[in-house]
């Protein structure tokens, strides 16, 4: 079974284009919001609480889908490349999956900065991460992060235990990025 972990930076299009993917393959999308939102209504985002939840929810999430036998499952993931607890913390999710013996692929998505900022408040994206509300903080934010972090693998950096492509995303057709990800991997 796949474990398809689409990556990028902040606004990279992840949720948009994992939305479209599990449409055309049936797989189930996990995205990454699906794990702050609603600990936040209770905890801080810098407490150990918030963090120890988050994290423990992912990998349950993950073991679940192995123990359900999914047809398929795709998670979004915002990595900073350049810091060893984020590639710590994923290989720690994916465990599950990797025993299992499930073809895991990673998925990247590029997208240029000034995109990525227009895409902070769209409507889809608020609809589905209301920490986004707002859009200035978040736009702020957005650069703070690509100021502090390497979000876009090197050409020849290899990322994660299966395959590893890289799209452009900057675009406006998350089912054609979604498309050409199928036809990549052949997941039809």
């Amino acid at each position: 079974m796949p474990l398809v972990l689409i990556i990028g930076a902040p606004a990279a299009g992840k949720m948009t284009v994992g939305a479209e993917l599990a449409r055309l393959t049936g797989y189930k999308l996990f995205h990454n919001h699906m794990t702050i939102e609603p600990f936040l209504d209770i905890f801080d985002w810098d407490s150990p609480s918030f963090a120890r939840l988050r994290s423990e929810t992912r990998r349950r999430v993950v073991e679940e889908a192995v123990v359900a036998r999914l047809p398929g499952l795709i998670f979004t993931y915002v990595w900073a490349l350049d810091a060893a607890e984020d590639r710590e913390h994923l290989d720690e999710l994916v465990a599950p999956a990797v025993e299992a013996g499930w073809q895991i692929d990673v998925v990247e998505l590029l997208a240029d900065q000034e995109t990525r900022l227009a895409r902070e408040g769209t409507p889809y994206r608020l609809e589905h991460k209301r920490t986004k509300r707002d859009v200035e903080w978040c736009r702020d934010h957005l650069l703070d992060m690509d100021a502090r972090h390497r979000f876009a693998s090197e050409p020849d950096e290899h990322l994660g235990p299966g395959r590893h492509l890289r799209f452009a995303n900057s675009g406006d057709d998350p089912a054609a990025t979604a498309r050409a990800i199928v036809a990549r991997l052949s997941l039809e």
